[in-house]
């Protein structure tokens, strides 16, 4: 059974045509009382807003709640500055950010930024790098001196701010190991949840390379973005025919998120829109019926 206290998040819109409802809703989102506000990074897309750009403005408007990109674009982001990027943040907002980490999956609109493109071993290999400078590059201490593969410092000053904890959008073995090795969270990838095929063949890979570094497994975060509705009256069925979460009534999403926590250790939850965008309504009945109705019954046990 988990003991974890479980986190509760909304994902909001990178629109650029969007961008005051994006704020507003952030503000909302602290206000009620949520744990994280998440946004992507597809800095390729005219039409989007820069995830961090969005991160910052919105952290500067909030009190409580902490900001996720999920998951950073790393290749257009080198390390080196990202460090930078988050431990500012951190130190801007009270330590109020979380950073997600991904090695990059659209390559062919990533190469348009001018980066040059990475095999997915090498991309891999390249997000262990950046996951580690960036600890490196935090929390004080003496100057930075890497030579890696993909990154390169000389003499580097920390910042005093400690590193905020890493979550990755993990897939493939290669990169789930190393989460398990180095991260401190993961989001499975294209919305599986805790019943899918997704998370029973990849939790396994990042608790044996956890195991293997000599890590707790239990200390890495498993959150989930959560697509579906919620809907005024029950659902005759929660989940469609792949076996995927389709939403229901209040009832009925405490009752799948408080067993997800107690039965199967999730860690957070994400409401995620992905037809249709985030409304008030959504929002306000996730924040102050679901969550603290899961809060409540998790405690209880």
């Amino acid at each position: 059974m988990s003991t974890r206290k479980p986190l509760f998040g909304v994902g909001v819109s990178t629109a650029v045509g969007e961008a005051r409802e994006t704020l507003r809703l952030a503000v909302e989102a602290d206000r009620a009382g949520l744990d994280l506000f998440t946004v992507s990074d597809h800095p390729y897309f005219g039409a989007r807003l820069d995830a961090y750009s969005i991160v910052g403005v919105a952290l500067g408007r909030t009190t409580d709640i902490s900001g996720l990109v999920s998951v950073t674009n790393l290749p257009s982001r080198p390390a080196p500055m990202l460090a930078r990027t988050v431990t500012s943040l951190s130190a801007l907002s009270g330590g109020r950010v979380v950073l997600g980490m991904g090695a990059g999956g659209l390559w062919d609109d990533i190469v348009r930024l001018g980066v040059p493109q990475l095999t997915p071993g090498a991309a891999i290999r390249a997000l262990a790098e950046a996951i580690t400078l960036v600890r490196a590059l935090s929390g004080g201490g003496e100057p930075v001196t890497f030579d890696g593969e993909f990154y390169q410092v000389t003499a580097l000053e920390p910042a005093p701010v400690p590193a905020p904890p890493v979550w990755t959008g993990s897939v493939g073995p290669k990169s789930l190991a190393v989460t398990g090795r180095l991260a401190d969270g993961w989001i499975p990838g294209h919305a599986a949840d805790w019943l899918s095929e997704r998370y029973r063949t990849s939790r396994p890979v990042i608790d044996e390379a956890a195991t293997a570094a000599g890590r707790d497994p239990r200390d890495i975060a498993t959150i989930y973005n959560l697509p579906g509705v919620i809907s005024p009256t029950p659902l005759t069925a929660t989940r469609d025919a792949r076996g995927r979460w389709v939403g229901g009534s209040v009832g009925q999403w405490v009752e799948e998120l408080t067993g997800a926590v107690l039965e199967h250790d999730a860690s957070g939850f994400v409401l995620f829109p992905v037809r249709e965008p985030l409304t008030d309504v959504a929002l306000g009945t996730w924040a102050r019926e679901i969550v603290p109705a899961v809060r409540e019954a998790v405690a209880a046990g």
